[in-house]
């Protein structure tokens, strides 16, 4: 029993294990593009934060109370999985197949089901069983050493690598890949996705830039790391921050003309042993004028220069306006769905819905 949606992947039939971090955000994107998410959780967990405001990332689902340690309940999780197409469960490895419900188990009943299993480490590795998170995990990767100013400590650069870019994104891609092969095939598959796996690819230009030998270990020192002074933070004169991007030669040619600054006057762009001195220059302008007046500035060029905001400011910046992709629903502030479709576009998602459904109910 779920509402009607809307969105390319109207029709599928999708069983959540309710869990913490990339799992449910993973669901929630699949519920975003139309799906039809049914959350399996423990009596009485709800929807609401610690601070009593609906978790926006539970939206879109249908709620199933379960006792997974009861017998009769796993039952009634079988029998719906028989129906469902996707699974997707981010325990720690062996704790579905404990209670009965492994892909061995499920896979047989259902062999068209596509098992999406989220970890930090994976289903497998001498790592698998271990505790972690998402900055542990992009810990081995050498992402989180690259993250960080020079001579200092890394910065955990939030949960984003790990967790939602290395973590739910690729959980999202695989399933959608195993649900393209089963139209050929006809048979489900287990996914394998692993935070650790997911983040080393997200770096795959840092490696790149590795084996042709211009980029270092040594962190805040190279092209994209903050390292080079057109493509960093700076401060205003307000205390506020803007950021440059100006990596191409056209591009750093009109920030310098935005900033009025006489090229004759700095050193060569690429001139890695003057960076400071051109940084220095770049610092001194932009402390002169505050965050918005250099918005204001920037605002119709393309010196690849933009302020930045914080999140109380970004929905009502006007390209962000305009796209609307920061919303209020029910009280919060929430990232609409994303991608967009132009055939098939997704509802604005409401707020999750705190009713439960009975397992006897659901795709009746």
């Amino acid at each position: 029993m779920t509402d009607a949606k809307s969105g390319p992947l109207k029709g599928l039939k999708v069983v959540e294990f309710a869990a913490l971090g990339p799992a449910p955000h993973a669901a929630m994107m699949l519920a975003d593009l139309g799906a039809d998410v049914v959350s399996l959780q423990r009596p009485g967990v709800g929807v609401s934060g610690l601070a009593g405001k609906p978790q926006m990332v539970k939206r879109g689902r249908t709620i199933v109370e379960v006792d997974l340690k009861n017998p009769d309940d796993v039952a009634s999780v079988l029998d719906l999985l028989d129906r469902a197409d996707v699974l997707v469960e981010g325990f720690r490895p062996g704790v579905l197949e404990r209670l009965g419900l492994g892909p061995d188990v499920v896979l047989e009943r259902n062999p068209r089901l596509v098992y999406g299993r989220m970890t930090g480490w994976g289903q497998e590795g001498p790592n698998a069983p271990r505790a972690g998170h998402d900055m542990n995990y992009i810990a081995l990767t050498g992402l989180l050493h690259a993250i960080g100013r020079k001579g200092e400590r890394p910065v955990p650069p939030l949960n984003l690598v790990g967790d939602f870019g290395g973590g739910s994104m690729f959980l999202v891609f695989g399933v959608l890949a195993a649900l393209f092969e089963r139209q050929g095939s006809g048979r489900g598959q287990v996914v394998d996705a692993a935070m650790v796996d997911g983040a080393s690819v997200l770096g795959q230009m840092q490696w790149d830039f590795r084996g042709q030998g211009i980029w270092t270990d040594e962190r805040g020192v190279n092209s994209l790391d903050g390292g080079a002074p057109f493509y960093d933070t700076y401060e205003c004169g307000d205390g506020k921050y803007f950021s440059v991007g100006a990596i191409e030669p056209q591009f750093f040619a009109e920030m310098l003309a935005k900033l009025e600054i006489d090229p004759a006057t700095l050193p060569n762009q690429l001139d890695i042993a003057r960076w400071d001195e051109l940084r220095n220059a770049i610092a001194t302008r932009f402390k002169e004028k505050s965050r918005d007046e250099w918005a204001d500035v920037f605002a119709e060029s393309d010196a690849c220069c933009w302020p930045i905001l914080t999140f109380e400011e970004a929905p009502k910046h006007p390209h962000m306006a305009a796209r609307g992709n920061l919303q209020e629903v029910d009280g919060v502030m929430t990232p609409m769905p994303a991608p967009r479709f132009s055939r098939t576009p997704a509802d604005k998602p409401a707020g999750p819905r705190a009713d439960v459904t009975p397992i006897g109910e659901v795709w009746r």
